[in-house]
Order: C-alpha cells, then sequence, then structure tokens
C-alpha cells in the first residue's frame, strides 16, 4: 500500500491514517521527498481501499504489489522527469547524452571535452575525480581540487557535471561542484551511501551492480527514494557473466523491463557495457532503439594516454559520428512509435 498525502496535512489527520493504517495490519513508514509526503505500508492482508481510502488529509492510494513501492510504475503511471534549469530536463521522450573521460587528469583536458561537447551540443559531462579501481597503484583520481575546477571549468560554459561519489564522507564535499551523483557498479548496495544520498537534494544516477538483478537495482533506487530524493535515475551498464568476449554483457533485455516497472528514467553506458571501443557505437545505437532515455559514455581526445579505460574511450570524431547516428536513431524510433 501506497499513501500519497496532502502537502497541508494536519498531525491529527496523519495520526488518523496511521491508526486505521496499523488496524488493517499494515505498517507505515513515513517519507517525505522534494516532490511528495508519502506513507508507505507494509503488510498482506487484504482489505476494501475504501476503508481508509476516504479519510481527510490523502490525497490517493494505491496498492502497489512490488516490494519497491515508491518507485514502482504501479502507482506513478507518468515517468519522473529532473529538472536541472536553463531549459535541460532528462526524461522520458527525450534522449539526453552524457559524454566525458572515464577519469579528470587535468586542465587541458578538461577543456578540450568541453570544446567537443558544446560543439555537438551534449550539455552533461562525465569524469571521475575519486576513481575505485580494481589495483590499488593505478591512477584514483584528482580529488576534490580537482572535482572544484572541473565544475567551475563546466558551470562556464553551461555544462553541467555526473562524477561519482563513493563514500559517505565525500558527500557532503562534493555537493556543491556536482550536478549529478553518480553510484558506480561496486557501491548499487552500498546500503549506507544510498541512505546518506536520500537525504541530498541533488540528482543520483545509480548504477546497475556487477552481477546485480533487475530487481536488485529496483531495490537499491527504493532505499535513495525512500530517504527523501525523487530525483533518481537508473543506469545499465552491464554485467558479469561466464562471457569472456567483453568485458561485461549489456543487458538491452533491462532496458524495456525497467521502463516497464519503474517510472524512472533509464541511461545506458555502453562503454563498460561492452568494454570494447569498436563496439561502443552499435551498442548505444541498440540501447536507443530499446527505449533508453540516455546514453552515457567515455571520449577522449586521445583515448590510448587515457589515465583509465582508454580501450572503450571513443576519440573525439568517433564520438561525433556516434552522437550524429544516436540522435538520428532516436528520431527514427520516434517516427516508428
Amino acid at each position: 500500500m501506497l499513501i500519497q498525502l496532502k502537502q497541508d496535512i494536519q498531525l491529527d489527520q496523519k495520526a488518523a491514517i496511521v491508526a486505521k493504517a496499523s488496524e488493517l495490519k499494515y505498517k507505515t513508514t513515513e517519507v517525505v521527498t522534494q516532490a511528495g509526503h508519502y506513507l508507505v505500508g507494509t503488510g498482506k492482508a487484504e482489505f476494501d481501499v475504501r476503508a481508509i481510502g476516504n479519510l481527510p488529509g490523502i490525497k490517493d492510494i494505491h496498492i502497489v504489489s512490488d516490494e519497491y513501492r515508491l518507485v514502482s510504475r504501479k502507482w506513478k503511471v507518468n515517468p519522473t522527469v529532473i529538472d536541472f534549469g536553463d531549459g535541460l530536463q532528462v526524461k522520458e521522450g527525450e534522449l539526453t547524452l552524457m559524454a566525458g573521460p572515464c577519469s579528470i587528469e587535468n586542465e587541458a583536458q578538461i577543456e578540450k571535452t568541453i570544446q567537443h561537447l558544446v560543439a555537438n551540443n551534449v550539455r552533461f559531462m562525465r569524469g571521475g575525480v575519486f576513481k575505485p579501481r580494481s589495483s590499488p597503484y593505478s591512477f584514483r583520481g584528482l580529488g576534490l581540487e580537482g572535482l572544484k575546477m572541473f565544475y567551475d571549468m563546466c558551470r562556464a560554459h553551461g555544462i553541467k557535471i555526473v562524477t561519482e561519489v563513493m563514500q559517505v564522507s565525500q558527500i557532503a564535499p562534493m555537493e556543491p561542484y556536482t550536478d549529478v551523483f553518480q553510484v558506480g557498479a561496486r557501491n548499487t548496495q552500498n546500503f549506507n551511501l544510498l541512505d546518506e544520498l536520500g537525504k541530498v537534494d541533488k540528482p543520483v544516477l545509480l548504477k546497475r551492480g556487477i552481477s546485480g538483478t533487475i530487481d536488485e537495482l529496483l531495490y537499491s533506487a527504493e532505499y535513495i527514494f525512500s530517504g527523501g530524493n525523487e530525483k533518481l535515475m537508473l543506469c545499465e551498464r552491464g554485467i558479469r557473466t561466464y562471457e569472456t568476449a567483453s568485458r561485461n554483457t549489456l543487458d538491452l533485455n533491462a532496458i524495456p523491463i525497467l521502463k516497464e516497472k519503474t517510472h524512472l528514467s533509464v541511461i545506458v553506458d555502453p562503454s563498460h557495457g561492452i568494454g570494447i571501443r569498436e563496439y561502443v557505437e552499435p551498442m548505444a545505437l541498440a540501447a536507443i532503439m530499446a527505449g533508453a532515455d540516455g546514453i552515457i559514455y567515455e571520449t577522449h581526445e586521445k583515448p590510448e594516454e587515457a589515465a583509465s579505460d582508454g580501450a572503450q574511450t571513443l576519440s573525439f570524431s568517433e564520438s561525433e559520428r556516434m552522437i550524429w547516428k544516436m540522435r538520428k536513431v532516436f528520431a527514427l524510433k520516434k517516427e516508428l512509435a
């Protein structure tokens, strides 16, 4: 059960609703977000909605069988729209592109990437300043000072930044210099981190775990939403399977399944999804045809000199070609719909 409360609900009205839910053998949890006020009811007893739905203070009530109630499309038919200002929104029906290097390396690299993005009308730049690396001896990012430089340079050109947060202690210092907090595959089930991201008023791009199921991704999203943050995007970035011909297996099946299960936008990362530069483009185009709301991928002026993930990173010329094709394919998909 999911109860949407009126914004001006009185304390005695809320108490009466909680009492009635308890009488129906439902435990309620209160959730207040940037956009709404909810009571999430957990229980198994069947009941007549009219027994509670007519109480004062209730805006609407929904019977949601999914355990991930708040991110379920069963109650929110209209998809979530995240407004970044400056005429920039992430939503269903539009193709959002996010591009940039795996790691932020220096000022010159940022400037050249910005020039590439501006020339191709891409409004989001991705780039890591805290990098989770398999080897402790690999480049692990420029840290907070690198993030400040990254943010200031992008802000001067009207570009929003997407960057990874790895631990709870990083959230507060990163928040003033971040437009989208990315939760990487290794942290998808770091529930302490998810809880804290639920308390911030910043969009979160939540990546699927390395071996995570679709339902596990949605459970993780529920942690953030139930903490108070509705500004959520999901990211399919490939999963680890027994196949060794590619870095990961990009699960194109997940895109239409997620679009049916949730009202959140679905962004696809073909760079990590396949991990091989020459196959990034066909996987990106396939993801768009499968229903993705956006693509996030890696690009670098000289991929062979990139500090990390050069093998899956597109050059600027390859990126420009792919941007043109992605927009053509998206227009074709809309035409065929």
